[in-house]
């Protein structure tokens, strides 16, 4: 049997995360978690001896392309719809804290 989670462990992954909860969210989706991993438990019982693993529920199978990279020399025209370019690439503002702008 899984060991109950915690409201500080739900807090710490939230905060992993990048997510903000009050008190009330905190206390509901530890509540969640621990219904979660009650079901994990309760599939970890079923004997699954002799079933073979699904990949697919049907029998049909994707016909995809072979995944070349063509170069159709269109790298101006791209570019040219870019609202700023610089050495062949698109430029784009930084949008992570620290980076250079200039």
């Amino acid at each position: 049997m899984t060991e109950a989670i915690t409201r500080d462990e739900v807090a710490h992954v939230a905060g992993l995360a990048k997510l903000a909860f009050d008190d009330a969210q905190l206390d509901q989706f530890t509540t969640q978690l621990a219904a979660i991993l009650d079901i994990v438990d309760t599939l970890e019982e079923v004997d699954t001896t002799g079933v073979e693993p699904t990949y697919s529920v049907t029998e049909n199978v994707n016909a995809l392309r072979e995944d070349v990279a063509e170069d159709w020399q269109q790298t101006q025209a791209l570019l040219a719809n870019a609202p700023e370019s610089q050495a062949s690439l698109i430029k784009v503002p930084a949008i992570l804290g620290g980076g250079d702008e200039g």
